[in-house]
């Protein structure tokens, strides 16, 4: 009898990010890479002000908001639903002898579950290298959008990135992969059209890659109001390190109204 299918689902994404290789990943780049340019751009643009409250949904191990404590933002709170991670990203802070930053355990689907985060309103929120796409499930990342509107003050920023299904070098696969979904032949674990699931070095990875369309409606549906869209490269000519850890990726600046 052959085994039954599951779709991939948060528990998967969560395993998949507390496993040894995508911890190494993620700690590397967190040690090695810092803040991209095109990350440091926005946040210089959109969040100026070095004692706002910022938090980062999806810090992984703490790459952008150590990166941002370097920057001289002094009141930051990180959080992921990755344990292995959570704990990395305190290491490293530790390691540095950094103040004023806060890890947590949370999901960004369930931050009603998490207390520490109602306690006051924060002034901008991140959610930086594709994690908002690494939900798997429209509806799941709409409550999560939600729920990071919701710990957020009127007039706040929030800043992400997705991958760019509409990218014109990725057209013909993505044809022949709207023809798999025709047929009934794409990957059974994959909930949606959009939706990557594949491995590599650094392990397992989902990803789902919108269209222009697709983010509007999410925003609008979420309470945020779309301000600036640009891709990675048409902000910064990034480093290697930087190209070679990332492919392009387009960034969305919303705001709470």
């Amino acid at each position: 009898m052959a085994a039954e299918i599951t779709k991939v689902d948060g528990a998967t994404v969560r395993d998949d990010f507390n496993a040894i290789n995508a911890v190494l990943h993620y700690t590397r780049a967190a040690h090695f890479i810092g803040l991209w340019k095109s990350e440091r751009e926005l946040i210089t643009r959109y969040l100026p002000d070095r004692n706002a409250r910022l938090l980062e949904a999806g810090c992984g191990a703490g790459r952008v908001t150590v990166g941002l404590w370097h920057q001289g933002y002094r009141h930051l709170t990180g959080f992921d639903f990755a344990a292995e991670l959570v704990e990395q990203a305190q290491n490293l802070a530790n390691e540095q002898g950094l103040k004023d930053l806060t890890f947590l355990q949370a999901d960004a689907t369930q931050l009603s579950a998490c207390h520490i985060l109602y306690d006051k309103l924060f002034d901008g929120v991140l959610f930086m290298f594709n994690g908002l796409m690494q939900i798997p499930g429209r509806e799941s990342r709409r409550v999560a959008m939600r729920e990071l509107h919701r710990v957020c003050r009127p007039g706040a920023h929030f800043l992400f990135t997705t991958h760019d299904r509409e990218d014109p070098k990725d057209v013909k696969e993505w044809a022949k992969e709207a023809d798999r979904w025709a047929r009934g032949e794409q990957n059974p674990r994959l909930l949606e059209f959009g939706d990557r699931y594949f491995s590599d070095e650094n392990g397992n990875t989902f990803m789902h890659l919108p269209d222009r369309k697709e983010i509007f409606e999410d925003l609008a549906a979420t309470g945020w109001r779309h301000i600036h869209d640009r891709t990675r490269d048409e902000l910064a000519s990034e480093t290697p390190a930087v190209r070679n850890f990332s492919d392009n990726c387009r960034f969305w600046v919303a705001r709470k109204g």
